[in-house]
């Protein structure tokens, strides 16, 4: 099924135009490889936002909650990542109008990749809330959904496997291990799909 088809099962209709936006500015898609609208991120982060991470199911909730906190001691917010998605797409938005005039989604590629890099500075401010951290939650979602198992929703047809020439779910390929050539069979899923 092409993108433009999919339905979120998550995000509303403002809130996937912006995961679209800064998806494409995050893992853009010229280079040599492909970018995140090919790998289908957005569709993994919306799966994975409308499931059992978004809900932070098995996650330890409860406080005290310190955002100075370094990350080895794991996520630091009260909010769950849905909330959490929820709370910085509003607020970074909220901030793009007031200081650009107009949210994330209409504003060109050179103001997004600007204000993706100010954000990860932490040089904006989104209301000293929990989604302050907002960035590293989208970077992460992105890299897991770029690298992810396609059954999962992202990495189409293992196109990231493929770039990297990453074996993927295939039982034992041991015998490859030190041997100086090319790994001759392309990456598996789980599910068995073959690239």
């Amino acid at each position: 099924m092409p993108l433009e088809q999919y339905q979120p099962q998550f995000f509303t209709a403002d809130e996937w135009a912006f995961i679209l936006a800064a998806t494409a500015r995050l893992i853009p898609s010229k280079g040599d490889g492909p970018g995140a609208i090919e790998a289908r991120v957005p569709v993994f982060i919306d799966l994975q936002l409308a499931d059992d991470f978004g809900k932070g199911a098995d996650w330890y909730m409860q406080g005290p909650h310190d955002p100075n906190a370094p990350p080895q001691l794991g996520y630091q917010s009260p909010l769950r990542p849905a909330e959490a998605y929820r709370a910085g797409i509003a607020k970074l938005n909220d901030w793009c109008r007031a200081k650009h005039g107009g949210p994330f989604v209409e504003l060109s590629p050179e103001e997004q990749n600007d204000i993706l890099t100010a954000l990860e500075k932490h040089e904006i401010a989104l209301a000293s809330t929990p989604a302050a951290n907002f960035f590293d939650l989208l970077l992460q979602s992105n890299k897991e959904g770029y690298f992810a198992d396609p059954m999962y929703g992202g990495n189409y047809k293992m196109a990231a496997w493929v770039h990297i020439d990453f074996p993927g779910a295939r039982a034992s390929f041991r015998e490859w291990v030190g041997v100086d050539k090319p790994y001759p069979l392309g990456p598996v899923s789980i599910t068995g799909e073959r690239a």
